[in-house]
């Protein structure tokens, strides 16, 4: 099963009223027998750049920003 969520939030707070050109979707695969898998690509890109611009990271390899900074 997958989910897509356009990432257009301001920080964790509301949603940009017109979200930017550059925006990004997050498609999350939840799998049975392997960690889920978030997949980030641009929101606008046409088929040929969605497979050539993008960034995938299975759960538990990623971290809160706040943890970072």
């Amino acid at each position: 099963m997958s989910a897509d969520c356009p990432l257009t939030s301001n920080a964790g707070t509301a949603p940009f009223a017109d979200p930017p050109t550059e925006a990004l979707v997050a498609t999350v695969v939840e799998y049975d027998d392997e960690p889920d898998e978030c997949t980030i690509y641009p929101l606008h890109a046409d088929e040929d750049e969605r497979v050539t611009s993008w960034i995938s990271a299975k759960r538990g390899s990623y971290v809160q920003l706040d943890e970072m900074r």
